[in-house]
């Protein structure tokens, strides 16, 4: 440290304590109250706050944070001694080595792109400052401890010092050339003697993040960058964790390798890490949004279907028709209400969907639009995928082995979209079997035995193999095992038959969007749910709603269900009890759909026919066909009701089955 800065140092130290004790006296209570003493306490504290304080200090902060942190902790507990002299009796404090200010920004000018790039813009100008940045955990480390600072004594004048190891190079210390005390006469003593007992060791922790692909263009490669966690921030976070991190950007040199170059790699020392999974500030929802859609479903009060298709036609847009998949996108993003049962047993509440078409269906585009359409996403292809890429593989990092989170593990919480589904190897496509169903993934690799959590939605796409058959399974056509077919709640067959009249409408649909001048009435439609309004809506209806089943709808599910166990045979009967699952998602995802808090008769049927829809089952409703030729009724809640009539007369015509004339 120079000169200059030890001069300020006990000027800033007063005032930075100054600043903790007026706006930080309930966190510093609580840290002197806390009956560990050798625990490592954060105090938080915002930069934003800082800056109204003390706008000088707060730039020194920013420009110098290599020593102003240290000064911001000598200043905490300074703060804390002072806050433990004003507790007494019952409620005295216990005296606590180490305290260390946790910047948050939040708020603040530090969230510029200046000071907050992204990964792969983090260059030799951010050196030195106070830098934030954002990105996905992909590798997480073994918590180590290393020596930090250590007191030095010049044998010359006695003076007491604090030396820090250089990161740079490997945490070595380097002592300085004369002695550092500020004394009216220089001592000039390069003489200097350990004391013994001084060394101060710390929890460490390396960890990678990465640069989220959605703000990547074409062809990017996302970038990476190591992030050191000291003291009480090791081991807050996981692999595939979105994570905010506040800290000091430095270098160290690589590993020393024969006949390579050594070089000085980019690294980041935390001060403050958040993470981001919980946080809704990423799809934000304001209210007059909110406003917006309790008067939209006010308005569709009396025809409650077609506000649902106008919501519907806004996902892929720029695809014509296709009702039916469109439908089955909105309620696997939607997915239904997680159940876990007094034993502590889950049934997930995601729903999985798998595209089964030939080339130019627009399989991929769905697939890309649901990804914008989810806040976390995470998009793959399975001739480009392992099944170490898809969930999680082990890395050695000099010398020590880390597991580095997969596609599944990185979508947890938010959807993972596999295209070209069928490129896959089979050894491949058996692992993501647990990741599906218990949303876990169990490791045994390189001695590191742990459950990682892949809470995820599963959108895949696959092509038929060879010319499709409809008089064989569906596992015979596309090569894929019974068992995971049986894992997708909706499996829909898009199949590019002939049919002149479907070929004509989508042929005048293509042409008239060149010209603006023939909209019609469908185009309007897609008008009232814009992008950035539908992506609001699915989140909002997704976190505000926790449907439960009415009697009505328990009836009807029930009823199907029964028929499908009348009718299945050998593995189908136990695939039937997954059916009876994903019904229930499926209609607690189209009650959030209809903005309700109740599964109604409705919400059943429809998940009926999503169902039904699915070529996995045997159908009960022959008007279905061809999941490319579904297109939106004019009148879809006149057209349901036939649909329902339809439905419950098969569901009773079967005598074994309960009285269903109170459904009417």
């Amino acid at each position: 440290m120079d000169s200059a800065a030890t001069d300020e140092q006990p000027a800033h130290v007063k005032d930075l304590a100054a600043f903790l004790i007026r706006h930080h006296s309930d966190q510093l209570r609580a840290i002197a109250l806390s009956r560990d003493p050798k625990l490592h306490y954060p105090l938080y504290v915002s930069f934003a706050e800082l800056m109204d304080a003390d706008p000088p200090l707060s730039h020194l902060v920013f420009s110098q944070p290599i020593e102003y942190l240290r000064f911001f902790d000598e200043a905490a507990l300074w703060a804390h001694k002072v806050t433990l002299r004003d507790l007494d009796g019952f409620d005295k404090g216990i005296k606590k080595e180490f305290i260390h200010v946790r910047i948050d920004i939040s708020g603040s000018p530090l969230e510029c792109p200046e000071t907050f790039p992204s990964i792969g813009r983090v260059r030799v100008k951010h050196r030195g400052i106070l830098l934030t940045l954002k990105g996905t955990v992909i590798r997480s480390g073994a918590i180590k401890m290393y020596e930090g600072e250590r007191k030095y004594m010049c044998q010359k004048c006695k003076h007491e010092f604090l030396v820090y190891p250089e990161l740079e190079s490997r945490n070595s210390i380097k002592l300085p050339s004369y002695c550092p005390s500020q004394r009216s006469k220089p001592c000039e003593g390069n003489k200097f003697t350990h004391l013994e007992g001084s060394i101060t060791c710390h929890d460490y922790q390396e960890i990678k993040i990465q640069e989220s692909t959605h703000v990547l263009g074409v062809g990017a490669i996302p970038r990476s960058i190591p992030v050191i966690l000291k003291d009480d921030l090791v081991d807050i976070v996981k692999a595939g964790d979105g994570v905010i991190v506040t800290g000091i950007l430095t270098a160290k040199w690589s590993p020393d390798l024969k006949d390579v170059r050594c070089d000085l790699d980019p690294i980041l020392i935390a001060n403050y890490i958040r993470r981001t999974n919980a946080l809704k500030s990423e799809i934000d929802i304001p209210d007059d949004a909110i406003v917006k859609f309790k008067q939209f479903w006010s308005d569709f009060k009396d025809t409650p279907l077609k506000g649902r298709n106008a919501i519907l036609r806004g996902i892929c847009p720029q695809v014509f028709g296709l009702f039916t998949v469109k439908l089955a996108v909105a309620l696997t993003l939607i997915g239904g209400v997680q159940h876990v049962d007094v034993s502590g047993t889950k049934v997930r509440g995601e729903s999985h969907l798998l595209l089964v078409g030939d080339p130019g269906t627009g399989k991929s585009q769905f697939l890309k639009f649901a990804a914008k359409l989810s806040n976390r996403s995470v998009i793959t292809t399975g001739l480009g995928s392992t099944s170490a890429g898809l969930t999680v593989t082990a890395v050695k990092d000099g010398g020590e082995w880390m597991l580095e989170a997969g596609a599944l593990v990185l979508a947890d919480g938010g959807l993972c979209c596999i295209d070209e589904f069928d490129s896959m190897r089979e050894h491949d496509r058996a692992t993501i079997h647990e990741a599906m169903e218990q949303q876990t993934i169990s490791v045994a690799k390189a001695g590191l035995v742990t459950t990682l959590s892949t809470k995820t939605i599963v959108f895949g796409a696959t092509n038929p193999k060879g010319q499709y058959d409809p008089d064989q399974s569906l596992s015979i056509n596309t090569a894929l095992s019974g068992p995971l077919l049986s894992r997708f709640d909706i499996v829909l067959v898009l199949l590019d038959t002939k049919n002149p009249e479907w070929d004509g409408v989508v042929s005048s649909h293509i042409l008239s969007e060149g010209e603006p001048d023939k909209g019609n009435h469908e185009e309007d439609l897609a008008n009232i749910w814009p992008f950035s309004m539908l992506r609001r809506y699915i989140h909002f209806v997704k976190g505000y709603f926790r449907p439960v089943l009415t009697k009505e709808a328990e009836m009807v599910i029930s009823n199907y269900y029964q028929l499908q166990r009348r009718s299945a045979t050998g593995n189908a009967a136990r695939t039937t009890v997954r059916m009876l699952e994903s019904l229930i998602r499926l209609a607690q995802a189209h009650a959030r759909l209809m903005f309700r808090n109740e599964v109604t008769r409705l919400d059943a049927i429809t998940a009926i026919l999503c169902i039904e829809s699915s070529m996995t089952t045997s159908a009960i409703v022959d008007s279905v066909g061809n999941a490319l030729h579904s297109n939106f009724a004019e009148n879809p809640d006149l057209e349901y009701a036939k649909q329902e009539r339809l439905i419950l007369e098969k569901l009773r015509s079967f005598d074994e089955l309960p009285d269903t004339n109170s459904m009417q």
